[in-house]
């Protein structure tokens, strides 16, 4: 393994309920293995992206009732393409080698994935995203 690899893992936080087993899928090994501590490494940035994103779209999102800021934080993520781009990049660029090899055989299936937990993520980040904590 080279060092860049070994660095990046050294990283990463340990997710104790992110159990893998061999009666999982590939998908579901991976997603436990390697997106959800790569995820919650993210998070920070994660949410700072998202409050850019925000700012980018005249903080609309601020003026929202709760269940709304809630589909707008969905929306952001599967609708808009070039939002959904960059946070798979931020994601994808955690990857060791051979986690992007094995990321490349399945994508489809691990960016759905991917962005499924991104999106819990940042909804559960719903009270940092108050205005007043935005700035």
């Amino acid at each position: 393994m080279d060092s860049r690899d070994f660095e990046l893992l050294k990283l990463r936080p340990e997710i104790p309920t992110a159990i893998v087993s061999s009666s999982m899928s590939t998908e579901e090994c991976f997603q436990n293995k390697t997106i959800r501590p790569i995820v919650k490494l993210q998070n920070e940035l994660l949410v700072e992206v998202f409050k850019h994103y925000v700012k980018k779209h005249k903080n609309v999102f601020y003026d929202l009732p709760i269940d709304k800021r809630l589909n707008y934080i969905e929306n952001a993520v599967h609708k808009d393409m070039k939002f959904r781009n960059s946070l798979k990049g931020i994601i994808i660029g955690q990857f060791t080698i051979e986690e992007h090899k094995i990321y490349v055989q399945n994508s489809s299936a691990l960016n759905k994935r991917m962005m499924g937990i991104v999106k819990e993520r940042l909804k559960s980040n719903i009270q940092v995203l108050e205005y007043q904590f935005a700035s």
